[in-house]
């Protein structure tokens, strides 16, 4: 049989089956249930229909982010649709092991193109601590992370040195070496309050000057001032004759921002983690009555030295975020700018307001007045053709209508501009 034949064979088949469904939904519909089943499969049909149309409203596929990952001595650049660092690294077969650092951190965000990604990798330290040597595998860039990477609990007032070590043999290691210095405990009696300070100085003496507690002529030291420092000593400092009351205050925690150019703008890593100190601060009361009337401080005195947080911050500004400059944004407002971009939409300029789940790719305008659109939600987003006919798409477009809103605008007790946009922004509810 033909080609032809073959398919006249098919076609009257299918006409001949088609009568037949003719006549059996003909006799279908002489059954008493026949209307309201009609009806229902009608009702399903179309609101089908109108759940496809909707469908094809949705953006089905997400924008991916180049990504630059800069690992064992090569850059890799790569397009990503994973939201996180984390997810990235896990995609890729990326293996991060112990003592192996990735700034910025596993859970920050992947919102830009050109974002960047810097894996350090461990290599061996050796700790000593005193009689004890500890090996360990680490990639810190500073002493205190080096020591926290491999278990070491350190206090404020430890002191760490470090050296390369030179003795491979005798060592039985390479790479850096960490030499912790431990400061001394010591129980003083403060006026009353018990502290512990942990010291460098060896006399009792010595652990006034370096705390800078100056005696008065009524106050009391036990033991003698000369007597030498051993760990757990007691000190007491007593004022005779006078009502004191001693408390301990936070001292807040130094940061230390460092600036990186391989870092994407916006982002930031911890590269040396920091804690608040305390201080005890003497008051002398004055009491009438029995009841406090008043109170004066006369010693205020470090307990615990703060440690300073190092943080890096990134400065790279490639990708969408360096069109910040393009749109004539200072950069004195980049940091304000980035702020209220990142928040209000992911530094998607394609977005729509309500969208979620990363940046979609351009799938039209929204023409209700109500709907926001694009790197600042401008609503509605059609109000941003003043600073361009390409506003549907271009972010530099959208930059210089924000920018330009940002300036014009009166943000309350604040002012004009992206500061007082952004302290606005902190306080109104994120608008």
């Amino acid at each position: 049989m033909s080609k032809l034949q073959r398919y006249q064979a098919h076609y009257y088949k299918s006409k001949n089956h088609g009568v037949r469904r003719i006549r059996s939904i003909h006799t279908a519909a002489r059954h008493p249930f026949a209307v309201p089943v009609f009806t229902i499969v009608g009702l399903l049909l179309v609101t089908a229909g109108i759940f496809a149309f909707v469908r094809t409203r949705q953006p089905e596929s997400i924008d991916p982010n180049i990504v630059v990952i800069s690992h064992d001595n090569q850059k890799q650049i790569v397009s990503s649709k994973e939201p996180t660092v984390k997810a990235l690294l896990a995609k890729l077969d990326l293996k991060v092991s112990e003592g192996d650092v990735v700034e910025p951190a596993l859970d920050t965000p992947i919102r830009q193109d050109d974002f960047r990604i810097n894996i350090y990798r461990a290599l061996p330290i050796e700790i000593i601590d005193g009689g004890q040597k500890i090996f360990a595998l680490s990639a810190g860039t500073t002493e205190r992370t080096m020591a926290s990477t491999a278990g070491v609990t350190l206090y404020p007032e430890d002191k760490l040195t470090q050296a390369p070590i030179t003795d491979f043999v005798s060592n039985a290691a390479i790479g850096e070496q960490v030499v912790i210095e431990r400061a001394t405990p010591v129980n003083v009696n403060l006026y009353g309050a018990p502290v512990v300070m942990r010291t460098h100085a060896t006399t009792v003496g010595g652990l006034l000057r370096e705390r800078n507690i100056q005696l008065k002529p009524q106050d009391q030291v036990k033991p003698d001032l000369s007597t030498p420092l051993a760990n757990a000593s007691q000190v007491a400092i007593i004022r005779n004759g006078l009502s004191t009351v001693t408390v301990q205050e936070d001292i807040a925690m130094p940061v230390e921002s460092v600036p990186d150019n391989t870092l994407a703008y916006g982002t930031s890593a911890v590269r040396q983690a920091g804690s608040p100190g305390k201080k005890a601060v003497t008051y002398e009361i004055n009491t009438q009555n029995g009841v406090e009337v008043g109170r004066r401080a006369v010693q205020e005195t470090i307990v615990q030295q703060p440690v300073k947080q190092i943080t890096v911050t990134g400065t790279n500004l490639s990708g969408i975020k360096g069109d910040m400059a393009l749109a004539g944004i200072a950069p004195s407002d980049y940091q304000y700018a980035d702020y209220i971009i990142s928040h209000e939409s992911g530094w998607c300029p394609t977005k729509w307001q309500g969208e979620y789940g990363g940046c979609p790719a351009y799938h039209g305008t929204p023409t209700s007045a109500g709907i926001g659109y694009g790197l600042c939600q401008a609503t509605p987003g059609y109000k941003m053709a003043s600073a361009g006919a390409d506003w549907g798409s271009n972010p530099v477009t959208q930059l210089r209508w924000c920018d330009g809103y940002a300036k014009a605008r009166t943000f309350g007790s604040y002012g004009k501009g992206w500061y007082a946009a952004y302290q606005y922004w902190l306080v109104n509810k994120h608008w």
